[in-house]
């Protein structure tokens, strides 16, 4: 659920996070392939996000990452199943 800051409010007694001077999660996101990756990161700069960390590529794995108009970090993340151990 998003949101606004005022409503947001209501729901806890404690201080709200600045996430403009820091971090208070990483939100993280699977893709089905490394093109969702791009596309869903590319529509979040496009519509008011800002980059976020540097985009990780490890063949197996590959990340994007993106800042949402409040600060929060979203990374979003497409790994080749065959790599993971069952």
């Amino acid at each position: 659920m998003l949101l606004a800051e005022p409503f947001f409010k209501t729901f806890t007694s404690k201080e709200i996070a600045d996430t403009m001077v820091s971090t208070e999660a990483l939100l993280g996101l699977s893709a089905e392939t490394r093109e969702a990756v791009d596309s869903i990161v590319d529509k979040a700069l496009a519509t008011g996000g800002s980059a976020g960390n540097a985009t990780q590529d490890h063949g197996f794995m590959y990340s994007r990452s993106f800042q949402d108009p409040d600060g929060h970090i979203w990374e979003i993340i497409w790994m080749d199943q065959s790599h993971v151990e069952s």
